[in-house]
């Protein structure tokens, strides 16, 4: 390849054609007449192998630069079906692509200069056929027939059209040689960012990730894999099924998803915790907590902290229903737990309170219990007259003390929370009846999947209702928090026989959008939740989303700060673009210039009239490694990846391939049906139309069976 010893050149003709086909015509001559050259037959045959090895040489250089500019201007096609996807025990597969260097960075710039554009640009004939295909769309017969040739998708076809992939193929097209770029397994504990505008493959290659997880076997264990999908994807939730039904996992696949709860699994996101004011923290944590709502938060997580110390000295399981009853009336609650509390400590006491209740009236009732039931006043009035401590008695006392409709005032902006999470059929899903045997929807919770080491897809639904989406999908990630935790303490077997605090199980966690999810309890999944094997996988569309969810600049570095990995896609957003680019040093490019000029002659005497010169000049600038502008324009289903410690290579994902056998059973079917025709992207909301809801349907009786059956086995196995 002939090239500057410095600069190199590969957009130009391919002149070792020239020289490739003077070797040939040379070795034949040699062959068939070598008296012509003054040589024997022997020597003619040697002479003919030097010329066909030095042919061969420049043959095989001319086609890299012919490679080379065809690449530039189209990449080859890269279709992998599911089975073909590679899955390592060392390393998970991202793609194809190249380690980015200053040799590329070289042969970017040069794809710029003007001298350059007829090798990069589209040709004329190509031109000519798109401004063809336009003009005929509309034309009368037969006339469009022509437009079908001119668009056939074929290498037959001299203008082929380009795929609708968008951006500059010229970015992945400047390195032909590509190879397999992997993550070693041991980076992932340190999180992965994924970030890409809408429609250009964050969700395609979380299939990736997420079939590999789903197959991957380590040392003889599989791992637990879960999924948030805010919007509902029917493509990612029939992809995880078919993984886990081909690796033999079908059996502990989850579905939750609260826009179909008929078949959906149960959850109750505050009924496990290791302490109890992980309660009230999960869900005070929903509220807003800026400016004059802060004092009104504290008060409703202390609220919350008090039913739930008494929902668990009564022996029962804390849930939003519970909770959200005894927040509409404490009364009951204080009654209750009194009974109890009296009956094991003073079984006297009762009476004297019976005894009060009946002196009880309209003048005796102080002024702040106005409004509450008389056996409640009995009973605090006892109370001030005895010396009883119990911290959960006295925290349900001071709650029925305060004035009603000061207190109705206070937990106003806790109702409307345990509203939308209380509703419909919802409330089932949320606060799942553990007594009732007739019900065939499973309930799990995350301990019980880890050590099943199953795999659960989260529907939230978010497009119908944003608001309960972020509620529980931050719900769920603070029990696992929780989980995570207890994990890093105690080991995922605590309290079996034999259990060991040291087993870890790898947890992988794949979040799409989950700037909709996030909250402050995601700050310590991503901070100190790789001790316990969790590895999360995030996905968003720019920073500025992280940002407006969590309301502080600084909280949302804090985030971006714990991804030791960065997957970026086509972003719209510059700032976003930079948070790549300002990551990465700048380089030298060399630009070979041609300078040329003539001098007079100043002497009239002379036989010189003028002199001139030409030169070959080297130039050197130094220049980001890429530019914003790079990470704006793209194609769909490329990256950029920056991950091993600060290593940039440039990536292009697989473009899935249907295989023949991915079947899903009837009511899978039914729900992936539903999610494409009720779901429309976040950018068409407003096309949608009042559709009939699935929740109204019954239940298909197939599926009744299946999760009987289900059931039974959950049964059996505890």
């Amino acid at each position: 390849m002939a090239q500057h010893a410095t600069v190199e050149v590969l957009l130009r003709p391919a002149v070792e054609l020239y020289t490739a086909g003077v070797c040939g015509v040379a070795a034949g001559l040699c062959l068939a007449a070598p008296w012509s050259l003054a040589l024997n037959p022997l020597l003619g045959l040697g002479t003919a192998l030097a010329f066909v090895a030095f042919g061969a040489v420049r043959l095989r250089e001319a086609c890299a630069i012919l490679r080379y500019r065809r690449t530039i201007r189209r990449l080859p096609r890269y279709v992998m079906t599911s089975r073909e996807v590679p899955v390592s025990q060392q390393r998970l597969f991202i793609g194809r692509g190249f380690l980015w260097d200053q040799r590329h960075t070289h042969r970017l710039m040069q794809t710029y200069r003007p001298e350059f554009r007829r090798y990069v640009d589209p040709t004329r004939a190509y031109r000519f056929a798109r401004r063809l295909e336009a003009r005929l769309e509309f034309a009368p017969s037969p006339l469009p027939a022509l437009a079908r040739v001119t668009g056939w998708d074929s290498p037959f076809n001299p203008v082929r059209p380009l795929p609708p992939l968008g951006g500059l193929p010229r970015l992945h097209g400047i390195e032909p040689h590509e190879l397999d770029v992997t993550l070693p397994l041991g980076e992932r504990v340190g999180h992965t960012l994924v970030l890409g505008t809408t429609r250009v493959g964050k969700t395609r290659l979380a299939e990736l990730f997420i079939t590999q997880d789903i197959r991957r076997k380590v040392h003889g264990d599989h791992e637990v894999v879960i999924v948030f999908d805010p919007k509902g994807d029917a493509d990612l939730l029939k992809r995880m099924y078919v993984e886990a039904k081909r690796a033999g996992r079908d059996g502990e696949f989850y579905v939750f998803h609260l826009g179909w709860p008929d078949i959906s699994a149960r959850y109750n996101a505050v009924g496990r915790f290791g302490r109890i004011t992980e309660v009230a923290t999960r869900i005070a944590g929903q509220l807003s907590g800026e400016g004059n709502s802060a004092a009104f938060r504290e008060f409703a997580w202390r609220f919350v902290n008090i039913i739930a110390r008494a929902l668990v000295e009564l022996g029962q399981r804390p849930d939003y229903l519970l909770i959200q009853r005894h927040v509409i009336n404490i009364d009951a609650l204080f009654m209750e737990y009194a009974a109890r509390f009296f009956a094991r400590t003073e079984p006297k006491a009762w009476e004297a309170i019976v005894q009060l209740e009946a002196r009880l009236n309209e003048k005796t009732i102080p002024r702040n219990m106005i409004g509450r039931e008389k056996r409640v006043v009995a009973i605090e009035q006892y109370l001030s007259q005895v010396r009883v401590y119990d911290p959960v008695l006295d925290g349900l006392r001071s709650a029925v003390r305060y004035d009603r409709t000061y207190f109705d005032k206070i937990v106003a902006s806790l109702l409307p929370l345990l509203e939308k999470l209380t509703t419909g059929k919802i409330a089932q899903l949320l606060a799942p009846d553990y007594a009732d045997v007739n019900d065939p929807r499973p309930i799990f919770d995350w301990m019980q999947i880890i050590r099943k080491r199953a795999v659960v897809y989260v529907g939230l639904d978010a497009l119908s209702d944003a608001e309960v989406a972020a509620a529980v999908g931050n719900s769920m990630f603070s029990d696992l928090v929780s989980v995570a935790g207890h994990i890093y303490k105690f080991g995922i077997d605590d309290g079996l026989p034999g259990a060991s605090t040291g087993k870890r199980v790898p947890l992988n966690v794949h979040a799409d959008e989950f700037n909709e999810l996030m909250g402050d309890e995601f700050i310590p999944m991503v901070n100190k939740g790789g001790g316990a094997g969790v590895q999360v996988t995030a996905y968003t569309q720019t920073m500025s989303d992280i940002e407006a969810r969590i309301g502080n600049r600084a909280k949302a570095g804090q985030v971006i700060g714990n991804f030791n990995n960065l997957l970026m896609l086509r972003v719209r957003e510059t700032a976003t673009a930079e948070l790549l680019t300002r990551q990465l040093p700048k380089v030298d490019v060399h630009t070979a210039s041609l300078m040329s000029g003539a001098t007079d002659s100043s002497d009239p005497k002379g036989t010189t009239a003028f002199t001139s010169n030409t030169q070959d000049r080297i130039s050197t600038a130094s220049v980001p490694l890429i530019e914003p502008a790079h990470v704006v324009a793209l194609p769909k289903g490329q990256c950029f990846a920056l991950i091993e410690g600060g290593q940039l290579w440039k990536v292009r994902m697989p473009l899935p391939a249907p295989d023949p056998d991915e079947a899903m059973p009837k009511d899978l079917q039914e729900l992936a049906g539903y999610m494409r025709q009720h779901y429309v992207e976040a950018a068409d909301w407003w096309e949608s139309r009042a559709l009939p809801s699935l929740q109204d349907q019954p239940l298909p009786a197939d599926l009744v069976e299946d999760f009987r059956q289900m059931a039974a086995t959950d049964r059996g196995a505890a």
